[in-house]
């Protein structure tokens, strides 16, 4: 024997009948915290900044670099 039990109705209502909790208000805290913390960080998106600390990575891999390529040429090394 197969039995086939269709239900409608929405997610918060399978939610409540369930017994799971409601999520929305802190989904809604969620996103909203991740939107301050965005807004608050978007100087370090801008192409100067951005521009600003690849640089002064790469400078410092460049010199680091050039002290590892002196270091391998001097002799008894």
């Amino acid at each position: 024997m197969k039995v086939n039990v269709e239900v409608d109705c929405t997610p918060a209502e399978a939610r409540a009948f369930l017994g799971l909790p409601d999520v929305a208000p802190l989904n809604e805290a969620l996103v909203s915290e991740m939107q301050a913390r965005m807004q608050a960080n978007m100087a370090a998106m801008q192409p100067e900044e951005l521009m600003r600390s690849w640089t002064s990575f790469g400078m410092q891999a460049q010199d680091q670099f050039r002290r590892l390529m002196e270091a391998a040429t001097k002799p008894g090394a």
